[in-house]
């Protein structure tokens, strides 16, 4: 084994560091690394492997993962992309499961509404709308990955299972928003949508602090959104001409924004980034005039998640890259939605998420597609987020938290 291992690369103006088989010097080598730097080494050998599409951050160098503090909870249920509304508890969807105290069978629903109440330490999970055990039915199927809650109502960018008048299940097909004005007791959706013909595909929306306060000033009066860019725009998941979730190739991401009083709103109240001025300020227009906002040559996946950190005041991207459910994901940070963008973290095949959790005793598979940063739970440079993968009813296929901290110059 040892004589596999040729290098190690360390990024940011470390040193590069020649491994032989020598057992000795790399005993010595790992003895002399402290244990931040070992997620830095794992970071170091991905972007070596596959170049990150942006720069290393010069704000956040990295996450430094405390698994010790990594819980499971809702087993078969995925998803779980959390908004923090304006009665104090998280909100956010999950799929294919039963929630909290369900099972991948017991309770199943294709689309459920959890509520968290409490603090990071003390917290319980509650299925408020379809479920094992639900406070209210679920009422239509589908798929969410970005909820936003603003003032007393909630809103969740949905996508469908099967769509209307199809045979198949494909999410891709088309975009829909659904409202909840009694803190996610009953959803309705909009009658207009978004679709794959127009380039666009499984959104979520960019977070802020509680009722979607926070918003800095450069940023203020607007929700904004990140839409994904499908691989062709007659996409399906499944059928004879089925791509599965994959990761669309090339990358790219559009961002589009409405008045932050202006939900549920219509489809033409969305203005679409496209372009910066002269000035360097962003241009916004409509649908046909959107410009990517986000590219990766090496894609980006089929769901992402956005979230404004306010310590570092940054927005924070994550998705995934080159195949899809094995951990290879990405993390991003930009001082506005629309950029410019540099790089926190790029997981690899050689170093996926998770591949190294000392404390942590759950069962593991690379399997994860899904990260996600709970604003309600930033302290300071510290940091808890949710995670998900494709367990089957299993392992990742569950909600997943893990604390840790912001790697920041000191």
């Amino acid at each position: 084994m040892l004589s596999n291992i040729s290098h190690a690369y360390c990024r940011n103006g470390r040193i590069l560091y020649s491994l032989t088989a020598c057992v000795t010097l790399l005993t010595c080598l790992s003895c002399a690394l402290p244990a931040v730097d070992k997620s830095r080494l794992q970071k170091s050998v991905s972007t070596q492997k596959m170049p990150a599409p942006y720069p290393d951050s010069q704000r956040i160098s990295g996450l430094n993962l405390d698994w010790s503090t990594h819980q499971r909870h809702a087993q078969g249920s995925d998803n779980f992309q959390m908004t923090w509304a304006e009665d104090n508890n998280l909100y956010g969807a999950w799929g294919d499961g039963g929630g909290f105290g369900g099972t991948n069978n017991k309770g199943r629903v294709s689309l459920g509404v959890a509520r968290i109440e409490g603090d990071l330490e003390n917290y319980q999970g509650y299925n408020v709308w379809g479920g094992f055990e639900a406070e209210n039915p679920a009422t239509f199927p589908g798929k969410s990955w970005g909820m936003i809650g603003a003032g007393t109502h909630l809103y969740m960018w949905t996508v469908p299972g099967k769509p209307v008048g199809e045979h198949h299940i494909n999410p891709y097909r088309y975009i829909e928003l659904a409202t909840s004005q009694d803190q996610g007791k009953t959803w309705h959706k909009s009658d207009w949508q978004f679709t794959s013909q127009e380039n666009l595909t499984i959104p979520t929306f960019l977070n802020f602090g509680r009722d979607n306060a926070g918003v800095p000033s450069r940023m203020q009066g607007y929700i904004y959104s990140y839409f994904i860019h499908p691989e062709q725009r007659d996409i399906q998941q499944a059928g004879p001409d089925g791509r599965g979730l994959i990761v669309h190739k090339p990358g790219r991401l559009y961002l589009a924004r409405i008045a932050d009083t202006g939900l549920p709103g219509k489809k033409s109240d969305f203005e679409f980034f496209s372009g910066l001025g002269a000035d360097g300020t962003p241009r916004w227009g409509t649908l046909r005039e959107k410009q990517p906002v986000f590219e990766d040559a090496n894609g980006v996946g089929w769901c992402l998640s956005a979230s404004y950190h306010p310590a570092t005041d940054r927005v924070l991207l994550a998705t995934e890259h080159d195949i899809s459910h094995q951990g290879q994901l990405g993390v991003f940070e930009s001082p506005n939605p629309w950029g410019p963008w540099s790089t926190v973290e790029y997981y690899s095949r050689e170093a996926p998420f998770g591949a190294v959790r000392p404390g942590s005793r759950l069962a593991w598979n690379n399997n994860l597609f899904y990260l996600s940063f709970i604003t309600k739970w930033f302290d300071g440079n510290h940091f808890t987020i949710s995670f998900t993968g494709g367990g089957k009813g299993k392992d990742n296929d569950s909600f997943n938290i893990v604390s840790g901290r912001f790697i920041t110059p000191e």
